[in-house]
């Protein structure tokens, strides 16, 4: 291929694409370079399609080699390993937003791998890599139905931002990935402080117009040098077939879906397939029947599903029996387990979740390495989807690429109403463990995050919910699905998730599977998702409405207290023996600040006070004027040296031991005694004259 270079302007920064350069073997590659970042997409798909799957064999990885940023890989093994998690997360979302695009018959194995070589923090590698991925299979000769785009999009000031830098991104109320094809808005994923709905509707248009000449351009660049497309296998189903599968399985499956109990109407399609299967065979005969399986089968699948899409748009009524707009039935407890900080159920329908938290210190937050460098997180959601939650039997892995996506999505709906560090200055952990699900699974995380916190005692800004939502458009007719069921999931256009308070939206996330959506529908589903939204809340109330007043008193309590900062180095002492020695005696976990904020952790109240009380002494400073109580640590000839408070002592010359004349000073005091002394100087060296004479008759100062 030629070597070709293109360059196109996206809002104020320049955008260049490279082609015929580099990775020449792969079957499409491109070099883009935004800014100083530097990503090498490419894709390649395998001759022969992989016999015996029903599944498009597709692979998305997007990889950041730490030498983008000149850095070394931590840790003892010095090379990139297991992906990070916003790794991952982008990599699902460069799938999310391709895998609709490619012909359902494609059964290739596909690879998507788009690699960060330079990374500039101000111009977004991920925004190119979603671009480069569209861009390297419209020039390959890979089947692929795009070509798409992507921006994103922040709201700075009121104003709407296309590919914000780190510095701009970290202000914006308002945080949108937007992938868009020519005529639709394909994928959405993002979040916002308490946003209203019509904000992300504009900037959801706004990244659709800003997407159109990456499309063009890419468009161009297919005409002019992209590779002709390999054929595709056409769907080609018996005609006989699909007439008597129809016949026979029709009126068995309008029975079966409307069953509104998950596992019985799983059982009862599963009945009604083998009945028709059975009448199929035997009216075909075995020799005819194995040459038509296949076929049948593909038959009684899609029937099921056109039969509940036409169901819903023809009669308003669901697979359970509800409408549109109606939500499943909700309950939820708090409270559940004793030991744990904080704890709930949420159940909606099908779908339970029980959701922990758990409040630790500083030292409990997660340490992030990413190329913009290292950082710290003091809130954490992990979502867990085991087997029996939806009774199957499966190994137990790792969290899987589905369970940190969903993770993410929950973590992002909370975060912007979490209380400050200064506030609340403990690190969070929320748990979701899925015990059964339905359907919107990462929404009842997000809803039992909010009840397990309030449960914890944390004072969130407000509570949080979520709602998920989807469209089916049948025969010329629309409907918007509030609080969609797994089937309705699989079978609908839109998968359209979205989490905020009673104020505003703070998720996102929605992959669409149709050639366009109008502002009318996106208006009304937003609206729909509001509604259901106030009405989650308004459930989750009944249960808990404000967080409890005090924390679980199985954990640890934090409190903050302030020295100068020239006094933390005898807090820490020696190679740290003072404050190993304050942990020692007390048992309170201790962290000293560099402004000189010292955080006690500790369940016991009584350790608590006691550490503060040595830290006080430790670094208390004596003024002139007042009365101490202290002891007598050395004798000699001249006075008497009396420590006023751990670490810090004066003299008592012989002269200020008494109102009476005193020959020697071991007739006043000897090592080991307690004596009152005032200060009566300290000069500036730091050394403290001390008088027992004046002290006597006196009371220690308060």
């Amino acid at each position: 291929m030629t070597h070709t270079e293109r360059s196109i302007r996206i809002g104020d920064k320049e955008m260049k694409f490279s082609i015929g350069h580099y990775a020449k073997q792969a079957h499409g590659a491109v070099m883009i370079s935004f800014g100083d970042s530097k990503i090498l997409c490419t894709v390649c798909a395998s001759k022969e399609p992989r016999p015996g799957i029903d599944f498009l064999p597709l692979t998305c990885d997007y990889i950041e080699k730490t030498f983008a940023a000149g850095k070394i890989p931590g840790g003892f093994y010095k090379r990139e390993g297991r992906p990070r998690d916003h790794e991952t997360l982008f990599s699902r979302i460069i799938d999310r937003s391709i895998r609709p695009l490619f012909a359902e018959t494609w059964r290739n194995d596909t690879q998507v791998i788009a690699t960060v070589l330079s990374y500039d923090p101000d111009h977004p590698t991920d925004v190119c890599s979603l671009i480069g991925a569209s861009m390297a299979l419209s020039i390959s000769n890979i089947p692929f139905g795009g070509p798409i785009a992507a921006v994103r999009v922040g709201r700075f000031n009121g104003e709407f931002v296309l590919n914000p830098s780190s510095e701009v991104r970290a202000q914006s109320d308002l945080d949108l990935f937007v992938a868009c094809s020519e005529t639709a808005i394909v994928m959405v994923e993002g979040g916002g402080d308490e946003v209203p709905e019509n904000v992300v509707i504009d900037a959801l248009l706004y990244a659709h117009q800003s997407c159109q000449p990456l499309i063009q351009l890419q468009k161009e660049l297919q005409a002019s040098i992209g590779q002709p497309k390999r054929p595709v296998a056409a769907v080609s189903i018996d005609p006989e077939t699909e007439k008597r599968i129809t016949e026979l399985a029709t009126p068995l499956l309008k029975e079966a879906v409307v069953v509104r109990d998950k596992a019985a109407r799983y059982e009862a399609i599963d009945q009604a397939k083998h009945k028709v299967l059975e009448q199929f065979k035997h009216e075909a005969g075995e020799a005819a029947y194995l040459t038509r399986e296949k076929d049948a089968k593909a038959v009684f699948s899609d029937l099921k599903w056109l039969i509940v899409r036409k169901m819903i748009v023809e009669t308003q009524k669901r697979i359970d029996g509800r409408g549109p707009t109606d939500i499943r039935p909700i309950s939820c407890e708090v409270g559940i387990l004793a030991r744990v900080h904080g704890s709930a159920m949420f159940q909606r329908g099908e779908t339970q979740g029980i959701v922990t938290a758990t409040l630790g210190t500083s030292q409990d937050e997660q340490k992030m390495d990413t190329l913009e460098g290292f950082s710290f997180k003091r809130f954490l959601l992990h979502y867990n989807f085991p087997p029996y939650s939806v009774g199957e039997t499966k190994p137990l892995r790792s969290p899987g690429r589905r369970e940190v996506g969903h993770g993410a999505l929950a973590e992002r709906a909370v975060e912007r109403l979490i209380p400050s560090q200064e506030v609340f200055p403990y690190t969070i952990r929320i748990v979701s463990e899925i015990t059964e699900s339905n359907g919107s699974s990462s929404m009842a995380s997000v809803c039992g995050a909010t009840l397990s916190m309030m449960d914890a005692g944390v004072p969130l800004k407000a509570m949080a919910a979520g709602i998920a939502m989807g469209l089916i458009e049948q025969d010329g007719k629309i409907a918007v699905l509030s609080d969609i069921l797994g089937d309705e999931d699989h079978l609908g256009d839109m998968d359209f998730k979205v989490c905020g308070t009673e104020k505003g939206v703070t998720a996102v996330q929605m992959d669409i599977k149709l050639a366009g959506v109008s502002r009318q529908t996106l208006e009304q589903a937003l609206e729909q998702a509001r509604a259901g939204r106030i009405h989650i809340l308004n459930e989750m109330k009944k249960t808990i409405q404000a967080p409890r007043g005090e924390i679980s008193r199985w954990a640890l309590r934090i409190t903050k207290i302030k020295i100068k900062t020239e006094r933390i180095k005898d807090i820490i002492g020696p190679g740290g023996k003072v404050i190993k020695d304050l942990v020692a005696k007390t048992g309170v976990a201790i962290e000293v600040g560099d402004d000189g904020t010292i955080s006690l952790a500790s369940s016991n109240s009584e350790m608590v006070e006691k550490a503060i009380k040595m830290i006080k002494d430790i670094t208390r400073e004596p003024e002139i004027g007042k009365i101490y109580l202290g002891n007598v640590r050395k004798i000699t000839e001249f006075g008497a040296f009396v420590e006023v408070f751990p670490g810090t002592d004066g003299l008592v010359h012989i002269s200020d031991l008494s109102d009476k004349r005193v020959n020697r000073v071991e007739d006043i005091v000897r090592e080991g005694d307690e004596v009152l002394v005032k200060v009566t100087n300290i000069d500036r060296m730091g050394k403290i004259r001390l008088s027992r004479k004046e002290a006597i008759g006196q009371k220690v100062s308060d």
